[in-house]
């Protein structure tokens, strides 16, 4: 009877080791996958800070307009916005083909702030959003937030320049390498992203990105520097040394 309840021990605790590595052995978010979160929240087509700062450039060229009348993201007209004041507005991003479906709602306010003269000089811009993402290499489900300041409002300012931060949370899947799932945080802090006039095409800028979260048992944090290159482009360096092109517009990137 000794030896029996002494077996019987031993299995119980061979099974706990053996959940216990079960429960641990989940292998944990390498850096291209990072780079795939990053990119997936800077990319236009996956409601990323690109489509933030598409939505707020062209906001801010009509207010800066010699329009007496001002038309919002759901194509209402009204009057011109007056200085000091803040309106609301909204906007839905979707598409689905063969590769890439996304869905993002997103919920604008816009206060417009002038010069001396009583002329548009910038617009503080903050926005609360909600979408999915698919394409080839990861999908996401997200909410976030952001804070960004417009300026160039005025008639002889050559460009539109942006500083702000972008914020998304939510959960992932990875359909590339160890497929690994989880929650990711991603923080992008942007610093002037300069915008032409008046195709509104981004020129130049930088940004610091944090990559954040928990993938089975495992958490995982990566760091990042981005260059807007003026070419649809984004150079992302990673915290030790892997460097990737971003296309914006995809989401997709090569590896440098």
């Amino acid at each position: 009877m000794k030896t029996f309840k002494t077996s019987i021990v031993a299995l119980l605790l061979l099974a706990a080791i053996s959940c216990k590595k079960d429960n641990t052995s989940t292998t944990t978010v390498t850096s291209d996958q990072a780079a795939d979160m990053a990119a997936s929240a800077l990319a236009s087509n996956s409601g990323g800070f690109s489509s933030m700062s598409d939505d707020i450039s062209a906001n801010a060229a009509v207010v800066a307009s010699t329009s007496g009348q001002t038309t919002n993201s759901l194509g209402v007209t009204s009057e011109k916005q007056a200085c000091g004041t803040t309106v609301t507005d909204s906007a839905t991003h979707s598409s689905t083909n063969s590769e890439v479906t996304y869905n993002y709602f997103a919920k604008y306010s816009h206060t417009l702030n002038c010069n001396s003269n009583n002329a548009p000089d910038n617009i503080i811009n903050a926005l609360t959003y909600h979408g999915d993402f698919s394409n080839p290499r990861i999908s996401t489900t997200a909410t976030g937030t952001a804070n960004a300041t417009i300026a160039g409002l005025t008639l002889n300012a050559a460009n539109f320049v942006i500083n702000g931060e972008y914020k998304r949370a939510g959960t992932f899947t990875s359909k590339v390498g160890n497929k690994a799932t989880g929650n990711s945080n991603i923080d992008i802090v942007v610093t002037n992203l300069t915008l032409s006039k008046p195709d509104r095409k981004i020129v130049s800028g930088s940004a610091t990105i944090a990559v954040t979260g928990v993938a089975g048992a495992h958490s995982y944090s990566y760091n990042g520097a981005a260059v807007f290159n003026g070419d649809g482009t984004v150079t992302l360096t990673i915290t030790g040394g892997a460097v990737y092109k971003i296309n914006i517009g995809t989401g997709l990137y090569t590896k440098m």
